[in-house]
């Protein structure tokens, strides 16, 4: 099979008819084999009954429903196994993502080599309070990522390799990471397609503005996760061990210093009365519980089933 389209969607009854005879079009016109999974995410409309009046009318055309809310990254995911092609594209059911974008993206994964094409909306049909966050939080994933080239981590309409779907586990809200998790996972090659963005048609968003602090918080967990998950010892052993042997050293100096003013015989103070040496020792019970963290983290990493999971390419 060519083509495998994931469409995670809640409460978009309306939508979907217009966007299923769309991508039809779309695939018969340049004759590709294809799926549409549909993933219903705990829709409350009548999405479910619209889909399996779709999969009636056309045998490419399957669905999933869940049974309540869980949100767009478990909708994904859930796709992402049942995906059959060879490519995979996702795109949202609220008709802003085209399907006439499909072929090329189709292309630049079996020409170009990509693992994963990223959609970028140059021209947004959104108000300023979502574009300028939207350009901040696209900021920062690109510093912290160190993907550079992409400018719309968020964009739902996206291709895959059928591999990289097969490697990666979409979780949470991590679905606005995936071109990091794709990295994380070893898949580099990352490119990125001008796509039309379009108003839109029925309904309106089911996100608001709270998605942007989740995800600055989401991005941290993936950084930290993909950077000291597998050694956390490196992370909190190191930083405990600074913390405490700073404190340790300033105890040291708050002793010694008394201990000199008392041998030439001038004013001293105690030791308990200087704050200094309450911060010292903050700062070696704080180390010594850093430390301690590490090497925590470092007993669950040893005993976690998946220690040795490597991503293999190939074998002969």
């Amino acid at each position: 099979m060519d083509i495998s389209v994931v469409v995670p969607l809640y409460n978009e009854a309306e939508s979907l008819p217009e966007l299923e005879q769309w991508i039809e079009r779309v695939m018969k016109e340049h004759g590709f084999s294809y799926e549409i999974l549909f993933i219903n995410d705990g829709s409350t409309d009548s999405s479910w009954q619209v889909i399996e009046d779709l999969a009636r009318k056309n045998p490419s055309v399957h669905g999933v429903s869940f049974r309540r809310n869980y949100g767009k990254s478990p909708a994904l995911n859930t796709g992402f196994v049942r995906a059959k092609g060879d490519v995979v594209i996702t795109m949202d059911a609220d008709l802003q993502d085209s399907p006439d974008e499909i072929p090329e993206l189709y292309r630049m994964i079996k020409e170009d080599g990509y693992d994963l094409v990223s959609g970028y909306k140059q021209k947004r049909y959104d108000p300023l309070s979502k574009t300028i966050p939207t350009k901040l939080f696209n900021a920062t994933a690109r510093k912290v990522t160190g993907i550079k080239n992409l400018h719309d981590f968020n964009c739902g309409l996206k291709a895959y390799r059928n591999k990289v779907v097969k490697h990666i586990e979409v979780y949470g809200d991590m679905h606005r990471y995936i071109p990091y998790l794709a990295k994380l996972a070893g898949f580099s090659r990352i490119g990125e397609k001008v796509v039309h963005h379009q108003a839109r048609k029925y309904g309106k968003t089911k996100f608001g503005l709270d998605r942007f602090v989740n995800g600055y918080l989401d991005l941290a967990t993936l950084w930290f996760t993909g950077k000291f998950g597998g050694k956390p010892m490196h992370f909190f052993g190191l930083l405990g061990s600074l913390m405490f042997i700073l404190g340790f050293i300033a105890v040291a100096v708050v002793g010694f210093g008394k201990l000199w003013n008392m041998y030439h015989g001038h004013p001293y103070v105690l030791v308990t009365d200087s704050p200094y040496f309450f911060l010292a020792l903050t700062l070696m019970l704080l180390g010594s519980q850093m430390f301690l963290a590490g090497f925590v983290g470092e007993l669950v990493a040893r005993n976690s089933p998946r220690r040795n999971d490597y991503e293999i390419d190939t074998e002969l």
